[in-house]
């Protein structure tokens, strides 16, 4: 058995290691300065040249007693899809599925790793206002990040936002709006890859609006794995007189990709590319992805309006939105097959007083919507008998309250707690089938932030988070692939996911501007009860999920580090590292002391870049598994995923002078086959399908033009 790593024990351990960061740097305390404090970064840039909104942004983070991000996509070469843009961060797992513009497996401190497809877990945001699904829900394919001028992410219970209780966190695409610089890009690349984006926005004295049209097409690494994407962005804001501004956002996204589904692990080394049908074995002809026609097509519309003003020590937010998503999810064995609404109103008041912050924010969301299943014809893909019709209602009511109290100029005490109310009512008629769930609870917090000297914070952090289950853990459809005629549907009570979570870290900088090094550190310990699992058959499709029956343990640690050093006059070179350990296990029932699947224990990503003042940049990439990962709660030995190492390189021209720019990005340079991703099981053995190949070696070139 693995020696269990025990990171913090007990709250007492949590402050006495505060105190112990503190008491050698008391001499060296003093009132505070105004400091810049840089976090992990897509790009290396002098705050001098930041965006206010950027910037405005990374002060709030420093007021956040607790891990968290701050990207900026203003240099980013691509960023059509997420691991693009959410790699080099350290605490954020992206696992791909397919490689395209399908569903990537993300995951913050294992919030939502046991969702498949994988749809829970993290509130993603968009200017603030959720994204996610009246239920909590989302498809992370319709995520557009090309219009995003920054993405900041709270990991764990350091979410601000009055719905975000989950033990992932948040995450929050910033949009561009017209005061960015309008873009018009093309791409294309390996595997017929290719995207096209064009941009365009004015900005006056109390008017701004800016429209953004992308359309991405794939025909895929793996056969049947073929997909498209076309997305339309449309933001305005209206500056009503000195202290006020109104903003309005429209978009549509249509995502479409087909689905080569998982194989036996053998086949990931044998023939990465193939799918079950493409030999004679029984298995192949039992579940032929050809003939079966594993699929997902979605398409959403989403209109938001948020008002902010501000008088005197009054900071308000008023957000409203309204979304509509039709999804259709067919695996080898059923069509699921949804159309919902989403409604949401968020507000958010802050005041300040000399050495005190209030807030009081809530939000309210409904939304209802039908899901029906459908067998899947074995012979041509086609829906067979309905076999399920759900009517199903979901609202959550999310009231916080929070107190910031700053006794001395480097020191910050934080009190926070939230308190829902959540409904889920689902019933079909037809079946006779009904259940309605109610769930109460609180989310409590506690934090302190110490800066002793310019450049450096530290912090630590007590709180609680809650997971209710989504419609996806509580409607059920199972179809087995021999017996189609047999499908049934039905319903699960599940309590709701409870962590209690301790944290420990900071972040600083040291060094001049030429030869600046930054880090972030974030340790945590979360005690998780009832953790929310997955249970899939032996084919690999989803068949339920039930609450565990003793506790989990979720600690890690959360680690990056970039910089840069001159080599020579006008020339630089550029360095990112982000290190995430997962120690995530089962403290009780039947899988006492095993790993608990699907995280892989050390995630390391790092890039080293020459840079020149002519607008060159080229280097060498690294992505790192550095430990097998077990795939089942069993952690049956045969059946771990291998470690891997993906070597890629990247050469970018971009001048401050010139209106164009390009780049050339090589992934996989090695041609390394590995598994990319795979079904979560309990006990599984290497002969069930199970596992999804990654890429192969690719390549992708890109040009843009600023205007």
């Amino acid at each position: 058995m693995t020696r269990k790593i025990d990171l913090l024990s007990s709250p007492a351990c949590l402050l006495s290691a505060l105190t112990a960061l503190s008491c050698p740097l008391l001499s060296y305390a003093h009132p505070r300065e105004p400091v810049e404090l840089d976090r992990i970064e897509v790009r290396n840039r002098q705050r001098a040249q930041e965006p206010v909104r950027m910037s405005q942004e990374r002060d709030d983070l420093r007021d956040i007693a607790g891990g968290t991000n701050l990207i900026d996509l203003s240099g980013a070469a691509r960023r059509e899809t997420l691991r693009d843009v959410l790699d080099y961060q350290p605490g954020i797992v992206v696992q791909d599925f397919f490689g395209g513009l399908d569903q990537p497996r993300l995951n913050i401190r294992g919030s939502g790793i046991q969702s498949n497809p994988v749809n829970r877990g993290v509130q993603l945001l968009q200017d603030g206002l959720p994204l996610n699904e009246a239920d909590g829900s989302f498809v992370i394919g319709l995520v557009e990040l090309r219009n995003a001028a920054f993405v900041s992410a709270r990991r764990g219970a350091n979410a601000i936002t009055p719905a975000a209780t989950t033990l992932g966190g948040e995450i929050d695409i910033h949009s561009a709006n017209g005061e960015d610089p309008g873009r018009m890009q093309l791409e294309a690349g390996s595997f017929g890859r290719r995207g096209a984006q064009f941009a365009y926005g004015q900005s006056g004295q109390s008017l701004d609006w800016r429209v953004s049209a992308s359309a991405d097409r794939y025909d895929g690494y793996r056969h049947h794995s073929d997909g498209d994407r076309q997305s339309l962005q449309l933001t305005a804001g209206w500056h009503l007189g000195e202290h006020a501004l109104n903003r309005s956002s429209l978009g549509w996204t249509d995502l479409f990709f087909h689905i080569p589904s998982v194989v036996p692990k053998a086949r990931v080394y044998s023939d990465p590319r193939g799918v079950l049908g493409d030999q004679s074995s029984p298995q192949d002809r039992l579940l032929n992805v050809y003939r079966r026609d594993p699929r997902r097509q979605a398409r959403q519309w989403r209109l938001a309006n948020q008002t902010e003003w501000s008088r005197d020590a009054w900071q308000q937010t008023l957000g409203l939105w309204w979304q509509s998503t039709d999804d259709l999810f067919n695996n080898t064995t059923v069509h699921n097959v949804s159309q919902g609404v989403t409604r949401g109103l968020q507000y958010d008041g802050q005041y300040q007083l000399p050495g005190w912050d209030l807030r009081l924010a809530a939000a309210y969301t409904d939304g209802d919507s039908t899901r029906d299943f459908y067998a899947n014809n074995p012979s041509n893909g086609t829906r067979m008998q309905r076999f399920g019709h759900f009517a199903l209602d979901a609202s959550s009511l999310d009231v916080m309250a929070g107190v910031v109290w700053r006794p001395t100029a480097d020191w910050q005490w934080q009190a926070s707690t939230r308190w829902s109310q959540v409904r889920r009512d689902a019933r079909d008629p037809g079946a006779s089938l009904m259940l309605n769930q109610d769930y109460r609870h609180a989310s409590p917090r506690l934090g302190a932030i110490w800066e002793p000297r310019p450049q450096l914070r530290l912090f630590a952090n007590l709180s609680r988070s809650q997971e209710v289950p989504t419609w996806w853990e509580i409607v059920n459809a199972e179809a087995s692939p021999l017996q189609p005629a047999r499908a049934r549907a039905s319903l699960q009570r599940l309590r709701s996911q409870q962590a209690d979570t301790m944290e420990l870290g900071g972040d600083g900088e040291w060094g001049e501007d030429a030869t600046r090094t930054r880090w972030s550190l974030a340790i945590y310990r979360s005690r998780v009860s009832d953790e929310l699992m997955a249970m899939l058959d032996g084919y690999g499709n989803r068949v339920g999920t039930y609450n565990y029956v003793d506790d989990t343990l979720h600690q890690g640690v959360e680690a990056g580090l970039n910089g840069q050093f001159g080599v020579a006059s006008a020339q630089a070179v550029e360095y990112r590292l982000a290190w995430t350990y997962s120690d995530f296990r089962f403290l009780g029932g039947p899988y006492d002391g095993k790993q608990i699947a699907g995280i892989p224990r050390h995630l390391i990503s790092a890039e080293v870049l020459w840079t020149s003042n002519s607008g060159w940049r080229a280097g060498p990439s690294l992505r790192w598994l550095p430990q097998d990962t077990p795939t089942d709660h069993m952690n049956t030995p045969s059946i771990y995923q291998d470690a891997y190492a993906l070597l890629g390189f990247r050469v970018e021209f971009a001048a401050p002078t010139r209106p164009w720019s390009a780049f050339l990005l090589a992934d996989n340079l090695t041609d390394r086959r590995y598994a990319s991703s795979y079904s979560v099981r309990h006990q599984a053995t290497a002969a069930q399908p199970g596992f999804l190949p990654g890429l192969g070696r690719n390549f992708s070139l890109g040009v843009s033009w600023r205007f």
